[in-house]
């Protein structure tokens, strides 16, 4: 058992039966009263973030997570099939706990993070940046730069990205698999 001088930002603890990773935390100690921490609770099932108080030293159990590299396989319609890197064991998982799934390509590496003791995949997490292929996008007109305006294009997932309008098909992009947003044109 560990105690709230243990927390770290990024830790998973178990809180209400559920698994929690600390988002942020901040020790406060008032003129007057008992110390306590503030802390941002992030869900791992659910991914919604909640906030809560608990009072300083109170005990709490720290869940084992482990990080694990897989690589996308395929999809069929009962989920995501990955393979681990090293042990080439396979994985199915479902949509729900994958942060990008619409820029999922085969062969792309993600992080499966596994609860240490039960073996369940909690989340499965794409690099920051992915590059995409443009297939269809409409063209610009040329000249038409005085503005940041943007246009849809298709990427060769399927998936449908915002991009500035001197992008054309056949281009390699760089996206942000947290936003969904366009991040650079990749030089070839």
């Amino acid at each position: 058992m560990a105690t709230t001088a243990d927390f770290k930002n990024g830790i998973c603890i178990d809180f209400n039966g559920d698994l929690y990773t600390l988002v942020e935390f901040q020790h406060v100690k008032p003129g007057k009263g008992a110390a306590f921490v503030r802390t941002k609770l992030r869900n791992l099932k659910t991914g919604k973030v909640i906030p809560n108080t608990f009072s300083a030293g109170v005990k709490i159990d720290i869940a084992r997570v482990e990080r694990r590299p897989y690589q996308f396989l395929y999809k069929e319609e009962d989920g995501y099939n990955f393979m681990h890197i090293e042990t080439f064991e396979q994985v199915l998982i479902q949509e729900a706990i994958i942060n990008a799934p619409q820029f999922l390509k085969e062969s792309q590496s993600v992080e499966i993070m596994f609860h240490a003791e039960t073996e369940t995949p909690l989340s499965c997490e794409l690099p920051p940046f992915v590059e995409l292929i443009v297939t269809y996008t409409e063209p610009g007109l040329r000249g038409d730069t005085a503005t940041n305006t943007l246009k849809p294009a298709t990427v060769d997932t399927g998936a449908i990205v915002h991009v500035p309008l001197f992008i054309g098909e056949g281009e390699r992009i760089k996206v942000d698999t947290r936003t969904g947003d366009y991040a650079e044109r990749v030089k070839s």
